[in-house]
């Protein structure tokens, strides 16, 4: 019996394919592990006192600690401005003036389209070249301004798409009681919007997080520039083994946070939209950049 529109149910002799397959590719992945750890071992990057290194208190208060801080700094920042970048062009791809739609939707669709190591070298020769801000402060502004636009203009097409997705009834009946279109959208459907956005905006936080460490290349000293810097005293696979641990606990952190809200949210009922989450994605076809 058919249990998929798509796709039937696999029979006993492809459902022993499948074990036979898993299986062998279990053994093949297992057996390369071994040989990666025996040639580790054989280089001696296995011996306990290098990695007991990396549980030092000069290993955490002098690079992982500031390089944890530097990197939460960097995100926490990008993401309060990233989300107001993202509700002032989202609204205007929604605006009733097709001017003020082309012009968000360009802006939107430009920064979305550029790759955020790009943004930042860019930002980052340009201030120092100019002189705006100290050395010590012009890696900084170079890693928010270009996480703030790329993940601004993600959060903008995530309004659009809340919005987007509300039943027309609501604001036919914000309309319908003497509201604007204006009004209607600031006190009825941008709220709903918002409660929808809640989980991707926490999953776009770990993108956020990831993409931070691309300010190592302009020398930022988030939490990987500060790994290679301990790398740099003879040890290189261990701390950087640690700061990729060190990532997937955040991240998996914030993951579980998002999915938890998501839960709450969906058993709560408090939003009858539903956010595409691939709707921030460059090449999404729903997205229009002059926002007609």
């Amino acid at each position: 019996m058919s249990s998929s529109v798509l796709f039937d149910a696999p029979g006993p002799k492809a459902r022993r394919r499948y074990l036979i397959a898993t299986i062998f590719s279990a053994l093949v992945l297992a057996a390369l592990v071994v040989i990666a750890l025996m040639r580790l071992g054989d280089r001696g990057e296995l011996e306990a006192a290098k990695w007991t290194a990396m549980f030092t208190e000069r290993s955490w208060r002098y690079y992982f600690l500031p390089g944890i801080r530097a990197t939460l700094q960097a995100a926490i920042v990008s993401v309060l401005l990233a989300m107001v970048f993202g509700l002032v062009f989202g609204m205007g791809r929604l605006s009733q003036h097709r001017a003020i739609r082309w012009v968000s939707g360009a802006i939107v669709e430009f920064f979305r389209g550029i790759p955020v190591l790009i943004m930042m070298i860019a930002f980052f020769y340009f201030l120092a070249f100019r002189g705006v801000f100290s050395a010590q402060i012009n890696p900084f502004v170079a890693v928010v301004a270009a996480l703030t636009l790329y993940n601004g203009s993600v959060i903008a097409e995530l309004v659009r798409s809340g919005v987007g997705s509300l039943p027309k009834g609501q604001a036919e009946a914000g309309l319908s009681v003497g509201l604007t279109r204006g009004q209607t959208m600031r006190s009825i459907q941008l709220p709903q919007a918002i409660t929808a956005m809640l989980p991707a905006l926490v999953s776009q936080l770990v993108v956020v997080l990831k993409d931070s460490a691309l300010g190592t290349i302009i020398t930022y000293p988030e939490l990987l520039q500060m790994s290679r810097n301990l790398a740099a005293g003879g040890n290189t696979l261990q701390p950087l083994v640690m700061a990729a641990l060190i990532f997937i606990v955040i991240n998996y952190a914030l993951t579980w946070v998002a999915s938890r809200l998501e839960r709450r949210i969906n058993r709560r009922g408090h939003t009858a939209a539903v956010v595409d989450k691939d709707a921030g994605r460059p090449g999404d076809p729903a997205t229009n950049p002059a926002g007609t």
